[in-house]
């Protein structure tokens, strides 16, 4: 008995919309199923998803992508990390840069040799054995080449674009696979009175629409998962405090970086993304201790250029949905939940439902255990994110406003104070059942927010001194002469990727 999924529709475009509808073209193709998608251009979509992280390259070699081609169709431009200002200290700065952090050595993370020797006073800050971080500070990009040991074998980097440019090129791939697209708003979702699974869908003239399978990107309102299956949502403002957003882009002035920047501010705090055609800009706050007014102010009065639009705000409640797949609908985007773009997770956090969803893949039975180890995957996956980004507002010495002393003195999750205590001991992290972030990642942002470990791993001492200095001075070196070899960030999209819509 043939009981495959037939049908699938997707509720909503945007970029998780027509992300998840590129993904099945690629993979499931229309021999398998029938893939269509519903959107109104009326609707729109909040398009603050503008910054990624490396794992993107992923999703674009399983679609195929031309990564020239894509850069010039989004306007995008590359991305070496996100460095934050402001957050630890007032006029303090860091970089959570992505890819390796100096050389391991002997099995043991390279900045455990490091910490021993910072401690001393006898080495600069991580960022000079950082391979990121020096050529964001020259202002360098370059794919990696083969090049034996140096690091510009190995440069990890992600995208800055578009996102409404992105959703197009992604909408131009998918329905030249066979994905069709209906235009149209929803009115009516119907359930099947046995089980309460969907059955279809109205829409306002009149056209109801079956699926076996439902995708909901219908953004904030969960129109499926929420409105229609009542699912339920899992509220964090408690750690995440911030509930309130106001965007505006604003005319390039200068060359892009290479690098997302977040600016804290006394309560919230403001992201940078430089494009080829524009910069984008938002201020990310909590409504309890600023107006949308004073919020607006702040974005108008810290921008590098003229504003080219009015402010959009946004509203929003940090959490996710209790359940992310529930009968026959999985949710992505906005509609699964909303933590803030601080470390631009949640075009990643749609990539890896993708390919959860992908690998449990049902038939018509919708078998509750593949449902349940969904479900289990996708709440840690969003925990252990939650946890990352809480620490950025707990871990601080700021005082200087009501906002900053409640994240500093709020009860945290006892999976990040866990974290924080062994950190705080002996500098040591642990990668927990593959959580997106690692050892290093953790280590530049605790470290960057001022956090200061009381020791360091004993085993770090069964090297000599003078060895251990002359090691990291070789990493230098070479981390130096490596960021030399390489062009400007602007060079290398002139060379490689230059947009032909430039506005």
């Amino acid at each position: 008995m043939d009981n495959r999924i037939r049908k699938i529709l997707i509720v909503g475009g945007g970029t998780a919309g027509w992300m998840t509808a590129a993904a099945m073209a690629r993979v499931l193709k229309d021999q398998y199923c029938e893939i269509q998608l519903v959107e109104s251009d009326a609707i729109g979509t909040v398009g603050v998803g503008e910054a990624t992280i490396p794992l993107i390259q992923y999703f674009n070699a399983l679609l195929g992508l031309d990564e020239n081609e894509f850069i010039r169709d989004t306007n995008g431009t590359f991305k070496l990390g996100i460095q934050f200002v402001n957050w630890g200290r007032i006029g303090e700065r860091y970089l959570h840069a992505f890819g390796e952090v100096g050389k391991d050595m002997q099995g043991i993370h390279f900045y455990h040799y490091w910490l021993k020797l910072y401690q001393a006073g006898k080495v600069p800050n991580i960022d000079a054995y950082t391979f990121n971080c020096q050529a964001v500070e020259k202002g360098r990009f370059m794919r990696s080449v083969d090049a034996g040991n140096s690091p510009l074998s190995n440069i990890s980097y992600a995208f800055h674009f578009d996102a409404a440019r992105y959703a197009m090129f992604l909408r131009d791939f998918a329905t030249s696979r066979g994905v069709r697209r209906r235009e149209g708003m929803i009115k009516h979702v119907k359930l099947r009175p046995d089980d309460g699974f969907i059955q279809s869908v109205t829409l306002q003239d009149g056209e109801e629409i079956e699926a076996d399978l439902f995708i909901d990107c219908s953004g904030f309102r969960g129109l499926l998962i929420e409105q229609a299956l009542e699912t339920g949502y899992e509220d964090w403002t408690h750690w995440l405090p911030c509930d309130r957003a106001v965007a505006i882009p604003c005319a390039r002035t200068a060359e892009p970086t290479p690098y997302t920047r977040s600016t804290a501010h006394s309560s919230g705090w403001q992201w940078r993304i430089p494009l080829q055609h524009r910069t984008g800009n938002g201020h990310v706050y909590c409504s309890q201790f600023i107006s949308d007014d004073e919020a607006a102010s702040v974005l108008l009065n810290n921008l590098d250029g003229e504003p080219l639009a009015d402010p959009k705000f946004i509203r929003f409640s940090t959490g996710k949905r209790k359940k992310l797949w529930n009968k026959n609908c999985v949710a992505f985007g906005l509609a699964s939940g909303f933590m803030e773009p601080l470390e631009s997770t949640s075009i990643h956090l749609v990539q890896t439902g993708i390919a959860k969803l992908m690998s449990l893949f049902p038939t018509r039975n919708f078998d509750q255990e593949d449902i349940d180890e969904y479900n289990r995957q996708v709440d840690f996956e969003f925990v252990r994110i939650r946890d990352f980004l809480i620490a950025h507002y707990h871990v601080t010495q700021r005082d200087d406003s009501e906002f900053w002393m409640q994240c500093r003195n709020m009860s945290i999750p006892e999976t990040l104070q866990q974290k924080i205590d062994l950190y705080k001991k002996n500098g040591r992290i642990f990668r927990v059942d593959g959580e997106l972030f690692n050892e290093t990642s953790w280590m530049e942002v605790l470290h960057g927010q001022g956090l200061k470990p009381e020791g360091y791993h004993p085993v770090v001492d069964t090297m000599p001194e003078d060895e251990m200095m002359q090691r990291l001075e070789s990493i230098r070196e070479v981390i130096q002469r490596s960021v030399d070899y390489m062009p400007s960030h602007q060079e290398f999209i002139d060379r490689n990727c230059s947009s032909t819509a430039m506005k």
